[in-house]
């Protein structure tokens, strides 16, 4: 694939929770590929997308939407149809990944380490504690740590923002059990892991400014931790990505307890199909460090991009 002569059309923004962080991942993406010779077309994505892009027509579609009908098989679906090859994984393994419960069954059968959950209707699980505290609450199919509650031994009843009438996320969501400790992510590219950052939040939580916010976390790369650790975490983010069927680039995200007294535990939380492109964005920094600078990164996801993924 010759940059000079490929139409790459770049898909952000959307409607989901994530709109800006997409605007965000979208804006650098394009500029990187412009630097790397392509032809770009920023297009921001509404509902009549079939129709811009079948005017459009490009070579290659470089999917940098989040969240839902971007990260969820819908956008996969709409290129499959108009038979543009795009980045990032396919219809089924990015629908699977999206659904935090359909991907937990799936780690389950390979072996997979999780933190007990369970899903549940918000307003049931706002009346009583569905579990023991600590835990979390997430929408079942949300990105970004957006809508996650976090409920801590000493809360009396569930989080009342369940109950709210301007709850946008959906009426099933997940409890899982909160594993104490550190937050660790492993990007995999092309099916080889790469390296592991150790995230220490600003905040007690990495959540959505935590992410996204600069000096909202800082990022330690590779991660101190046994070379047998390091290498096991390398296993299961890659394990994950193949029982998905991911394709192009995917993220792993897992707790480490190793506070004092703690279990020791490690698990793996989820698995990002379409991660962060944002200047605090964790998957760039991985490659990085692996030798790809970001128009390489971006690069390669064009040259790998496909239909019927």
């Amino acid at each position: 694939m010759n940059p000079g002569e490929t139409h790459v059309a770049v898909l952000m923004g959307g409607w989901s929770a994530e709109r800006e962080v997409s605007l965000d991942s979208g804006e650098g993406c394009a500029g990187a590929l412009e630097r790397a010779g392509y032809r770009v077309t920023r297009v921001d994505v509404k509902p009549d997308i079939a129709g811009v892009l079948k005017d459009l027509a490009p070579d290659v579609a470089f999917n940098a939407l989040h969240g839902r009908w971007g990260e969820d098989g819908c956008m996969q679906g709409v290129l499959e149809i108009l038979k543009i090859p795009y980045t990032h994984s396919g219809v089924l393994s990015s629908s699977l990944a999206m659904h935090k419960e359909m991907a937990k069954t799936l780690f389950r059968s390979v072996g997979l380490p999780l933190a007990e959950s369970l899903t549940a209707d918000r307003m049931a699980a706002g009346r009583e504690h569905p579990m023991q505290p600590p835990y979390v609450i997430k929408p079942v199919a949300e990105g970004s740590s957006v809508g996650v509650l976090i409920v801590h031994e000493d809360h009396e009843h569930p989080p009342q923002e369940l109950f709210s009438d301007n709850w946008p996320y959906g009426d099933e969501v997940m409890i899982e059990k909160f594993v104490a400790g550190r937050e660790l992510t492993c990007a995999v590219m092309g099916g080889e892991a790469l390296g592991i950052i150790d995230i220490v939040s600003a905040t007690k939580f990495y959540d959505y400014e935590a992410k996204y916010a600069p000096g909202g976390s800082e990022h330690i790369l590779p991660a101190d931790l046994p070379e047998e650790l390091y290498r096991r975490i390398q296993d299961y983010s890659r394990i994950a990505h193949e029982c998905l069927g991911c394709r192009g680039v995917s993220r792993s995200d897992f707790r480490y307890d190793d506070t004092q007294g703690g279990s020791g535990d490690l698990i793996i939380l989820e698995t990002n199909t379409q991660p962060g492109m944002t200047g605090t964005s964790l998957v760039p920094e991985i490659a990085a460090h692996a030798g790809y600078t970001y128009e390489a990164l971006v690069d390669w996801m064009v040259k790998d991009a496909s239909c019927d993924r």
